[in-house]
């Protein structure tokens, strides 16, 4: 029985269960799978990785005030973060994966940074 390369139709040779010619179309097929094919979903990864880098970039010492507005200067949008912790007695932390942030009074946030463990 041929079979043909799902990726470029080409005939596999080898074991009975490979399914592509080459390791170059293997690649190839999987990274199509995985590519972002929707604008929203790449905008909004690219927009958390801004997030991220803004939040580890001022947060040098894994505990630091700054203002709202050094946030913003740097481009930190607020709507977009991965999750969110609530303390037991309701302060509401949200974070971009291991780096947190925490509304204070006047405009200051807390910029903290968790240890994840997987």
């Amino acid at each position: 029985m041929e079979r043909a390369c799902p990726e470029c139709g080409d005939k596999i040779i080898g074991r009975a269960d490979k399914k592509f010619c080459s390791d170059a179309c293997r690649n190839s097929h999987n990274n199509a799978l995985n590519k972002d094919n929707k604008n929203l979903v790449r905008n909004i990864n690219n927009r958390l990785r801004k997030n991220y880098r803004i939040l580890e970039k001022l947060n040098t010492k894994d505990k630091t005030k700054v203002k709202k507005q050094t946030l913003q200067k740097h481009g930190f949008n607020f709507q977009f973060f991965t999750g969110q912790y609530v303390t037991k007695v309701g302060s509401v932390y949200l974070y971009v994966y291991d780096q947190g942030y925490l509304p204070l009074e006047d405009d200051w946030y807390l910029l903290v940074k968790t240890e994840l463990t997987m």
